[in-house]
């Protein structure tokens, strides 16, 4: 079995999926338009896509899934402050004064994720 898509409720499919394209990097699928049901952030192989599918409710509850990512081109701190600017918040913060520790945030409309420190910072 291969994993293809994670799929995300979302009031705005189409805005929340240029958003996590400007975080990953990744293209909107082919073809993607504002005001579509579905928008899909298509990831380099064999990564699953990021499916963004329009329901009709509000995110009400904590999620009980959320994604961990870990930056490849910055620091941890670096990608949350890069991710500030693109329209993330803060949720909770669990760096620690001597570098461990990750960043709990929320996309635009209020999914969680996790920011970790980078490979090259868990190394030193």
């Amino acid at each position: 079995m291969i994993l293809r898509h994670i799929t995300i409720d979302a009031e705005n499919p189409y805005e929340l999926g240029q958003f996590w394209s400007s975080v990953t990097g990744w293209p909107l699928g082919d073809g993607d338009e504002p005001g579509d049901d579905e928008v899909l952030v298509e990831a380099p192989a064999p990564v699953p896509g990021l499916l963004f599918i329009r329901v009709p409710e509000t995110k009400s509850v904590k999620n009980r899934v959320h994604a961990d990512w870990v930056p490849t081109e910055r620091t941890r701190d670096e990608e949350v402050e890069r991710l500030l600017t693109l329209g993330a918040t803060i949720h909770d913060d669990h760096r620690k004064p001597d570098g461990p520790g990750w960043v709990t945030m929320l996309d635009p409309e209020g999914n969680e994720f996790c920011v970790e420190r980078s490979e090259a910072e868990r190394s030193a």
